[in-house]
This record gives structure tokens, sequence and C-alpha cells, in this order.
């Protein structure tokens, strides 16, 4: 299926993992039932009790397990959206959302809040009155198409609503997913 299909039909994610003090990690969801993010379907939560140390280069092996454990069960998925970047420089060096790409077999859309040097062929996108870009990399969709949804998703500052919440979800824990 298709991005454009899955955007008709399915479930999209906006997600975020939070690291604990006392060791493991949150990770959140926001799910909608449409790639804005203007009609949100639930909010979910999930920790893990333990996630590998940190090792550059291979920040997905702290961030995979609790995004599995969060998306566990979801039926439907056809978009994530993630806090960070898909590929990490022009010629492909896997980042997150990529191999949340070969995880879950479902385009990804990376929105990161900074520049990284190498990821030059990232979309610069503005939202809201901000004058600093969010950088948009993405797989299984065309970059330029990942950005335009980006542009569009719902909220009225810089960062998207379902990001923001997301990562409010990660940190405050379950209590915050109870609406």
């Amino acid at each position: 299926m298709g991005a454009g299909e899955c955007l008709d039909a399915g479930v999209c994610a906006a997600v975020d993992v939070h690291y604990l003090t006392a060791g493991g990690a949150r990770a959140a969801a926001v799910l909608a039932a449409d790639a804005a993010f203007a009609a949100v379907l639930a909010e979910r939560t999930a920790e893990v009790p333990a996630v590998p140390p940190y090792s550059s280069g291979e920040f997905y092996l702290r961030e995979l397990p609790p995004l599995r454990a969060v998306l566990d069960g979801v039926s439907g998925l056809c978009l994530l959206v993630v806090d960070g970047y898909v590929d990490l420089d022009p010629s492909g060096r896997p980042g997150l959302g990529a191999h949340a790409h070969a995880e879950f077999g479902i385009p990804v859309i990376g929105v990161a809040k900074s520049r990284f040097r190498t990821a030059t062929h990232a979309v610069p996108v503005e939202r809201g009155s901000s004058a600093r870009p969010l950088f948009v990399t993405a797989a299984g969709l065309p970059a330029a198409d990942a950005a335009d949804l980006v542009r569009h998703m719902a909220g009225r500052y810089r960062l998207p609503d379902a990001l923001r919440r997301a990562d409010n979800l990660a940190r405050a824990g379950p209590h915050a997913a109870e609406r």
C-alpha cells in the first residue's frame, strides 16, 4: 500500500521516546485518522524496562524496542511520523526513521528540530510564525510530499501538535494520556 492509499484509509501515528532516570524508556503515540492529525483517534504510552546504552551511530537500537511496544496491536497503521531523521545524509546512511521503515514496512516521515550537518538533503519546512525550520526526511514517499504533509499538520506552532503531544506523553507517563 502506498502512502497515498494509506492516507485515505489507515491510521497515522506520531511517536516519541523518553528515557527514564530509573532506566528504561517510555514511548508515546498519537494515532490519527488522517495525515494532518486533525482527527486524533487515540493516545498510547508503553514502558520498556531496559534499553541498550547509547552507542554513537546506533541510536535506533534504543528507540525501536519502545516504538515496537507502543505500536503493538495498532491495526491499519499506514504512516509513522518520528521525531528525528529518516536518513542522515544524501547517500542514505540510515537514521531512526529508516530503521523504523524497515521494521514496520510503512512510509516514515522524519521531523527533526535541528540541522544535522550531513543531512544536506533534508527539506526545510517553516511552520507557524517561527523563522526556524524543521528538517524533513522520508522513506516510502517522496521527501517533497512528506514536507508538504508536515507543513499542513494540525497546530499553529513550529512543531506539529501530534509530535508535541507525543513528546509530552512520553515525558509525563500514562496518566497524561487520559483525556
